[in-house]
């Protein structure tokens, strides 16, 4: 089944809906236009029940079908939240909030999942019920995480839950998915060396905290280069450093160094930790020096479920003709809370040809919204057919 002719027919409407959320992005569990807005269209939609304040300012809605003799109920989660870029874009519909920017298509999201709750409310073609989840926070806060600890999966009996991104580069309103591992942990690292200050022309009478920190930044490059097995993935990036001094001719009191690591695999992660707390420590007292080590484990391995993958594959076949093997991220994504809680499938969408997620001039294709409108509403149709 290609796309459906009705998102070809809403596109117009729904793509309405994805500018105005561009124009007036909202930064974290900020979104409180946008979830307003959610709540909105779906009480328009009639929609069966719609809850809000759900990890602090996300929005569920419940669209029952026709029948529910086996009391099925798939979750569609779609992201909510904007990055704090300044857009240079120049588009008409451009952000009104300066350093605000919907630029990795959550606006996209929202907007598809709101026009696949349209249809689905319309014409409730299915046996069971879906929820739509609208979520803030993806962006680093750990929205999913929260509305799973509102006890959400439970309390509507989710049973299966599916999300999808957009994917730049990718053939517009193509598929690509893998099952297991797929996105990357994230966790971030806060390193502080402590010395003794001085004057540059006395290198003697001090404790370099300059030289201690460009040593650990290089020593920390063998994590991944000597400390794990080669066919293994993970990335140890340090992107900032910065001293106590700005003045030429000072040694600094301390330096501090902060960065991220990727990881696929919970064992990789543990050994990532443990030798940047070993390293540091031990170029500290090298030199002479102390050290503070913050390691800040952030959003756990986004794993897709094997069933669940292969459905939403065939389902992404069925839309667009072909589905591909998609390759894996070390990027994060915190869908993978709610891939901890219930099985399911998270997918790419291509975008086409345009500039990168996170980048200023990205923008998000609205060619892509009949695409993905369509997977979502079959994933639902399919998977719960009517009785």
């Amino acid at each position: 089944m290609p796309v459906k002719n009705r998102f070809a027919e809403l596109q117009d409407e729904i793509t309405a809906w994805r500018r105005d959320i561009h124009e007036n992005p909202e930064i974290l569990f900020d979104t409180h236009r946008t979830s307003a807005l959610v709540a909105e269209k779906l009480k328009e939609f009639g929609c069966d029940e719609i809850v809000t304040g759900i990890g602090r300012t996300g929005v569920v809605g419940v669209i029952k079908g026709k029948s529910d003799t086996k009391g099925n109920v798939i979750g569609l989660r779609a992201d909510m939240d904007a990055l704090p870029i300044l857009e240079a874009t120049g588009l008409e519909y451009a952000s009104k909030n300066p350093g605000a920017m919907h630029a990795c298509g959550h606006d996209g999201h929202t907007a598809m999942l709101l026009g696949a709750a349209k249809y689905l409310s319309e014409t409730r073609n299915f046996d069971g019920t879906v929820v739509v989840i609208f979520q803030p926070a993806e962006e680093g806060g750990g929205g999913g995480k929260e509305m799973c600890d509102d006890g959400m999966m439970a309390r509507w009996n989710i049973q299966e839950v599916y999300g999808m991104h957009n994917w730049p580069g990718r053939p517009l309103g193509s598929f690509a998915i893998r099952p297991g591992a797929f996105f990357a942990a994230t966790d971030q690292f806060d390193i502080t060396f402590e010395g003794k200050g001085g004057h540059a022309a006395k290198p003697h009478e001090t404790i370099d905290t300059t030289v201690m920190a460009a040593q650990a930044v290089i020593a920390l490059q063998t994590v991944a280069s000597r400390n794990a097995d080669p066919v293994e993935q993970i990335v140890v990036s340090v992107t900032s450093f910065e001293t106590s001094s700005k003045a030429f001719n000072v040694i600094p009191q301390s330096v501090q160094i902060k960065g991220t690591v990727r990881t696929m695999d919970a064992g990789m992660r543990d050994l990532a930790e443990k030798r940047i707390q070993e390293i540091c420590a031990g170029v500290a007292a090298t030199y002479g020096g102390t050290v503070d080590v913050n390691y800040m484990r952030g959003y756990p391995v986004m794993v897709n479920t094997e069933e669940q993958t292969e459905f939403a594959a065939k389902v992404a076949r069925d839309v667009a003709g072909h589905c591909e093997d998609a390759p894996l991220v070390m990027g994060g994504e915190d869908f993978a809370y709610m891939l901890e809680e219930r099985p399911g499938a998270y997918i790419l969408v291509g975008n086409g040809d345009t500039a990168p997620v996170h980048h200023p001039e990205y923008n998000f294709n609205d060619d892509a919204i009949p695409a993905g409108c369509s997977w979502w509403a079959e994933i639902v149709e399919q998977r719960m057919p009517a009785a």
